[in-house]
């Protein structure tokens, strides 16, 4: 990997550690809301928004809702397993009322900085690539003090391809000049970042924070693919030598 010059992440989770954020701002959300949500189980609540935000998301991505959309369905369907029913409107201002929280919890993982700054002494270049919409993505990428440190962020809501599309991948490239055989791509979803960047021509790395199962035909990608496996950031600019 000596030639490596340029190392594309993904923000969420990678980076930016938005599972933490998700889970600290539901049970805030739902503290300042008490009503039907009091003494709901913190635990089991935190579960059902991550779950409903992967639903939810991914049926963004897909095309099948928009931005919005999947948020007011991602409120909705939370409400309703409190006996809650929401309209339109009443699920766009409750998530707009969670959001709030869940931007006050912002920010990066401890080992961000570390390996970019790593990375720049290095002379190595950096850019992201996230499955998201642009002024959202962007605005998380200011507030934790992300915007100087990479060159340029391709997101699939304006490019209207998402991971694992190869097609993200080698824009990116592109935006770089650099052929994908001489990039590296970072993730923490092994079969959207890692694998598909490795199947597009990139050094796919999986950055695996919680030791996930994973699944048969996966692993057996990710050895074909070479994906390298790291537990965290930290220990990236070391396998770029």
């Amino acid at each position: 990997m000596t030639s490596i010059g340029l190392v594309l992440f993904d923000l969420d989770d990678t980076l930016f550690a938005h599972r933490e954020a998700v889970e600290d701002g539901i049970v805030r959300h739902l503290a300042a809301v008490r009503g039907p949500f009091t003494g709901a189980d913190p635990v089991a609540a935190q579960v059902l928004w991550r779950d409903l935000e992967e639903e939810h998301y991914h049926s963004y991505l897909a095309g099948a809702l928009d931005f919005h959309g999947q948020r007011r369905e991602r409120a909705r369907a939370f409400c309703a397993a409190y006996d809650v029913v929401l309209d339109d409107d009443e699920a766009a201002a409750w998530f707009e009322t969670y959001f709030t929280h869940y931007r006050d919890s912002w920010r990066l993982h401890d080992d961000a900085l570390a390996c970019l700054d790593a990375l720049a002494v290095a002379g190595v270049r950096v850019g992201l690539i996230t499955n998201g919409e642009l002024t959202f993505q962007t605005e998380k990428i200011r507030q934790v003090g992300l915007a100087p440190r990479v060159e340029h962020v391709i997101a699939s809501g304006e490019l209207g391809v998402a991971k694992p599309d190869p097609r993200i991948f080698h824009h990116a490239c592109s935006v770089f000049g650099v052929e994908p055989s001489n990039a590296v791509y970072v993730g923490d979803r092994l079969r959207t970042d890692a694998i598909g960047a490795a199947a597009a021509g990139l050094t796919g790395v999986w950055i695996d924070r919680r030791a996930a199962s994973v699944a048969p035909a996966d692993a057996a990608d990710a050895a074909r693919l070479a994906v390298r496996r790291l537990t965290g950031l930290k220990a990236l600019p070391a396998t770029l030598v």
